[in-house]
């Protein structure tokens, strides 16, 4: 068995206040809807510091303190996706938005009433949850599952 795989990696980060979430309502197709800030790690960079850049190239917020709080990932071919999942209620700057969609701050009571990704409660979960730190979808018998650890 292998022990090296193809990896992409990329991060997300829960952008909050005491009671709304900052998203940013994505357009890309692959993934539309009201979620999370973040992107690509590139290559030889930390992973600290991916999110950091991501989250000022994405709403012109200077992020600080950004705690890492879960693992998401799924396979693909040849591999595996996984996205690092931050929280931080510290942060600097003015407010934008950039091609990948445009930013909100959310009402944490208010979600629901917003067109959220397909999994942004379970990701939600992992990352608020102390006692979870992985979401991991599977895939047995041609089925998708998701696993919360």
């Amino acid at each position: 068995m292998a022990r090296t795989e193809n990896v992409e990696l990329t991060a997300l980060c829960l952008v909050h206040s005491k009671d709304a979430y900052l998203l940013q309502n994505r357009v890309k197709d692959d993934w539309k809807g009201y979620t999370l800030p973040g992107g690509h790690i590139e290559s030889g960079e930390s992973i600290v510091d991916a999110i950091i850049r991501e989250i000022k190239e994405e709403t012109g917020l200077t992020i600080l303190n950004p705690r890492l709080c879960g693992v998401k990932q799924f396979p693909i071919e040849g591999g595996r996706y996984i996205v690092f999942l931050f929280s931080t209620n510290e942060y600097e700057g003015e407010l934008i938005s950039s091609e990948e969609g445009d930013m909100h701050w959310i009402k944490k009571e208010e979600l629901s009433n917003v067109n959220l990704v397909s999994d942004f409660n379970m990701l939600l979960k992992v990352m608020l949850d102390d006692n979870l730190n992985e979401f991991q979808y599977i895939v047995e018998d041609g089925i998708w599952k998701v696993v919360l650890k």
